[in-house]
C-alpha cells in the first residue's frame, strides 16, 4: 500500500473520473467515493488495482468515514469533485445540500483525520463579475451576494468554508474552472447537451453569446498540479479562452463534417422564451438546454485569467479544436 492515498469525491462524474484516470496514470493509489448506484467509467483503464471504489454520499457522514481508514497510510490527499452543476434559476434544497453542506461534511472530516492537504473544487461563478471587457483573476473572499445565480451562491458560500477551516489549520487549495468540456461527458449540462444534439442532428439553433470553455483534461491536470505545487489557502483559475457560441460550433462543424448551424437567436430573444422553456423541461423532466441564468452567462463578461495558475502550477491548456476533435471522436465511437 502506498503511504499516501488520494480520496477524490464524486468519481464517476465528468471531471472526478478524468482525475481519476490521471491519478492512476501516475500510480498513485486512489479511494473513490460513488454513489451507491454509480461506478467510475469504463474509460479509466489502467492501473485499475490501485482504485478502489467506495459506496457513499457526502451529504451522509458516516458513509465518508470508511474512505479514511488508516491502516498503513501515512498520509491522504483529499479532491473534493463533488458537486452539483445547474443552470435552473430557481432555489433547490438538493443543490445546497450537496454544494454546501456536502463540502462542510468533507472539512470536518480532513480536520477529524489531518489530512496532508485538500483540493477543493469551486467554480469561476463564485467570482464576481466584473464589467466587459476587464480580465477577472482569483479573489480571497467569497460571498453569495455578490454573485448572480443559485449555483454560484452556492459555490461561492462552500468557497468561504474552506478558507475559513484553512484559518484554523486546514492545508486546503481552491480551484475555480470554467466551463468544462471534453469527451465521456453525460448530456448533462447545456453545452454538452447542445454538442451532442448537434451531432446527433438534432439542433435546430443556438444562441449568441460566449463563455470561456476549458477540456476537462487540462482541469484534471491543474487539480493534481495544486495538490503538489499549490500554496495552501489560495485560489486557482483553470481557464482557456473565451469564445462566442458561434465561433464554437463552426470548429465543431469543421471537425465532424456535419453543416454549420444557420441559426442563431439573439440572447434578448432567448431570454423572452427561457421562462416558458424552464417550465416545460422541468414538467417533463428534462435538462434544459438554456436557462435566464445560462442567457445570463453567455451575454456577461467571461474573460478569466489564469496567470497565476500557469505561473505556479505549470498549467496549460491545449486548442479548443483539439478538445472538439475528441468530442467528436468519442461520440462516434459510442455510435451516438
Amino acid at each position: 500500500m502506498s503511504e499516501t492515498v488520494f480520496i477524490v469525491t464524486g468519481a464517476a462524474g465528468h471531471l472526478g473520473s478524468h482525475v481519476v484516470k490521471e491519478l492512476l496514470e501516475q500510480d498513485k493509489e486512489v479511494r473513490a467515493l460513488v454513489l451507491p448506484n454509480e461506478s467510475c467509467p469504463d474509460f479509466i483503464d489502467a492501473n485499475r488495482h490501485l482504485l478502489k471504489e467506495y459506496a457513499g454520499n457526502v451529504c451522509i457522514p458516516e458513509t465518508i468515514e470508511p474512505l479514511f481508514d488508516s491502516n498503513g497510510v501515512k498520509e491522504f490527499v483529499v479532491i473534493h469533485c463533488a458537486g452539483i452543476v445547474t443552470i435552473d434559476s430557481k432555489k433547490n434544497k438538493k443543490v445546497y445540500d450537496v454544494n454546501v453542506g456536502g463540502t462542510a461534511n468533507i472539512i470536518a472530516a480532513c480536520e477529524r483525520h489531518s489530512v496532508k492537504r485538500l483540493i477543493y473544487i469551486s467554480s469561476v461563478h463564485a467570482i464576481p463579475l466584473l464589467p466587459h471587457g476587464q480580465i477577472m483573476s482569483e479573489i480571497s473572499c467569497f460571498s453569495p451576494d455578490t454573485v448572480i445565480g443559485y449555483y454560484g451562491k452556492t459555490k461561492a458560500i462552500a468557497t468561504q468554508l474552506v478558507l475559513d477551516a484553512v484559518k484554523r489549520g486546514l492545508d486546503a487549495v481552491v480551484i475555480h474552472p470554467t466551463g468544462i468540456i471534453g469527451p465521456h461527458s453525460l448530456p448533462t449540462g447545456n453545452m454538452a447537451q447542445a454538442i451532442q444534439l448537434y451531432l446527433s442532428n438534432r439542433l435546430p439553433a443556438a444562441i449568441r453569446g460566449g463563455f470561456d470553455f476549458v477540456d476537462v483534461r487540462d482541469v484534471a491536470g491543474g487539480i493534481i498540479a495544486a495538490a503538489d505545487k499549490g500554496r495552501s489557502g489560495e485560489c486557482y483559475i483553470l481557464s482557456n479562452i473565451y469564445v462566442e457560441i458561434e465561433e464554437l460550433f463552426n470548429i465543431l462543424s469543421e471537425v465532424s463534417g456535419q453543416k454549420k448551424l444557420k441559426f442563431y437567436l439573439p440572447v434578448w430573444a432567448a431570454k423572452a422564451a427561457a421562462l416558458f422553456a424552464e417550465m416545460y423541461y422541468q414538467c417533463a423532466r428534462k435538462t434544459p438546454v438554456f436557462t435566464l441564468y445560462s442567457l445570463h452567462t453567455l451575454s456577461e463578461n467571461s474573460l478569466y485569467s489564469h496567470d497565476k495558475a500557469s505561473r505556479e502550477l505549470g498549467y496549460n491548456t491545449r486548442l479548443l479544436k483539439e478538445t472538439l476533435t475528441d468530442i467528436v471522436s468519442w461520440t462516434r465511437s459510442k455510435g451516438a
